[in-house]
């Protein structure tokens, strides 16, 4: 197995790359300034210049990759279409990559509630319906795949139970950054993960599972 990492440099992808490390999973990193990536990734990373909206920059990246896992975001800001080209384009892109790669697993993080339209986030330029636009296209590519929709995002780990569901079925609550690395780099190594769509969160009052649990509780 050799992980490709879109968004590596990310509040997110940042800790799927360092625990794909700690598993020992040779990563390819994706990034598009070296000089900040080799201060914020571990130094095992392969590091490889490209852009998920530049297309033609991502079969080279992908390289010998056999797995892939996307945590791209577009940033908040001022640019009403930020959301369309980052989080459905460049995701498409990236789908479109792999299958011509045979990337024989994509792992895409998105976000909790992206089916409700009327959610507040979507006032950031319909961020969830580019999102959900992203998976149904990953669902609808012949890759296996997982989707992983998070609750939000803390960088402060704690010692909380992840609590995993099916599709549309948790409204609220939050999980440490880390908690959602691990749940992307485990998906690889659960057969009951594949073709899945997660819903996840971390709860004090949870009972702890592991891993094979979690995704074979999702149904």
């Amino acid at each position: 197995m050799k992980a490709f990492v879109a968004g590596a440099t990310g509040q997110t992808g940042r800790r799927i790359v360092t625990e794909l490390v700690k598993r020992g999973i040779p990563v390819r990193a994706l990034v598009r300034n070296l000089e900040t990536a080799r201060q914020i990734l571990p130094p095992e990373a392969e590091l490889v210049t490209g852009d998920v909206l530049n297309a033609t920059s991502l079969s080279d990246a992908i390289g010998d990759s056999t797995v892939l896992l996307c945590a791209t975001g577009a940033a908040p800001g001022f640019d009403p279409t930020a959301p369309y080209r980052v989080d459905f384009e460049g995701t498409k892109n990236l789908v479109d990559a792999a299958k011509a790669k045979g990337i024989e697993h994509f792992v895409l993080v998105t976000s909790l509630c992206v089916s409700n339209f009327f959610h507040p986030l979507n006032l950031f330029w319909l961020i969830l319906v580019w999102k959900k636009q992203a998976e149904d296209y990953l669902q609808k590519s012949g890759l296996t795949y997982t989707i992983v929709r998070p609750g939000g995002l803390k960088n402060e780990d704690n010692s909380n139970a992840i609590v995993m569901e099916s599709a549309d079925k948790l409204s609220d609550g939050s999980i440490p950054r880390t908690k959602v690395a691990q749940v992307c780099v485990e998906a690889l190594f659960e057969p009951a993960s594949r073709n899945q769509l997660v819903e996840i969160v971390a709860k004090s009052e949870a009972t702890e599972k592991s891993f094979e649990e979690l995704f074979a509780g999702v149904v």
